[in-house]
């Protein structure tokens, strides 16, 4: 098996633990602090990338490395079988934290530059995925961008442009590392993007499956992509036929169509086939 992305506990306590101790650094006695804002009920941290060298389909359907959500869920891509064909459904996996460490990443993400706007370099490579970190406060919402994160050697941008990567690459790592119970995630809708079924390989043939969705094809995405989103039970029908599916599985329509879809769970913070398109 491959390690993907996935939550942690002791990254997330290991956080907690530096913010507390910097700001416990003074002497005197500390003045009473004033209530908290309240967290958002929605999306609160999330780091995703976007673009980069790869299909349509999958551009389509990459999960984020993180999504932080004000209840105290934190879901990322766990580990996936190496197989191929691979299964239709990614393993998306859901840990539970409490407020206080929902406000220890918001801090975290704070203090590594996420809120802040200088220059972070524009490193001469081509291809790159851009690492794109959102953070949402009762403030509002702030988006950073940064370009070829994990790949531009710190000899490509100046030093104050390195320093300021290496922020952000740390945190991603501290919200990325392994650690800490999670269990998997049933979304409450899935989306499909669907393409035309083109005979798939011819070398590994794979038995029709009968698509128990919305009707096929759905609403354009681009790229010769459409889109449908299943919810409630119809959800429920499709996550159990994509079980026993691979990403070469041809779906079966009512009329007798056959297609090739790639699956995306939709997030708690996201509605459905829209929240794909960008």
């Amino acid at each position: 098996m491959t390690t993907t992305s996935t939550a942690r506990a002791a990254g997330l306590l290991a956080l907690g633990l530096v913010l507390a101790a910097c700001a416990g650094g003074g002497g005197d006695a500390a003045a009473p602090a004033s209530s908290p804002a309240p967290l958002p009920s929605g999306l609160v941290l999330q780091v995703e990338y976007t673009g980069g060298f790869t299909t349509p389909d999958e551009l389509a359907t990459r999960l984020p490395l993180v999504s932080v959500h004000g209840d105290g869920r934190v879901l990322t891509e766990g580990p996936q079988i190496e197989i191929w064909p691979a299964p239709a459904l990614p393993n998306v996996q859901v840990q539970q934290v409490d407020e206080a460490t929902v406000r220890d990443l918001v801090d975290a993400a704070v203090a590594a530059g996420v809120t802040e706007t200088g220059d972070l370099g524009e490193p001469p490579l081509a291809d790159a995925p851009t690492t794109r970190f959102t953070l949402v406060t009762a403030e509002g919402t702030t988006v950073r961008e940064v370009y070829a994160l994990a790949e531009t050697p710190e000899d490509a941008v100046t030093p104050e442009q390195a320093r300021a990567r290496d922020r952000l690459r740390g945190l991603v790592d501290e919200l990325t590392v392994q650690a800490g119970p999670s269990e998997s995630y049933v979304p409450q809708t899935v989306a499909a993007v669907v393409s035309p079924y083109t005979g798939g390989d011819p070398e590994l043939p794979q038995p029709d499956a009968a698509w128990p969705g919305p009707p096929l094809p759905g609403t354009p995405l681009g790229a010769g992509l459409t889109c449908v989103s299943a919810t409630g039970q119809q959800a429920a029908d499709v996550l159990s036929a994509a079980a026993t599916a691979n990403a070469l599985t041809p779906w079966v329509a009512a009329d007798g169509s056959r297609w090739s879809i790639a699956f995306r769970p939709v997030l708690p913070h996201e509605s459905g086939c829209a929240d794909l398109a960008g």
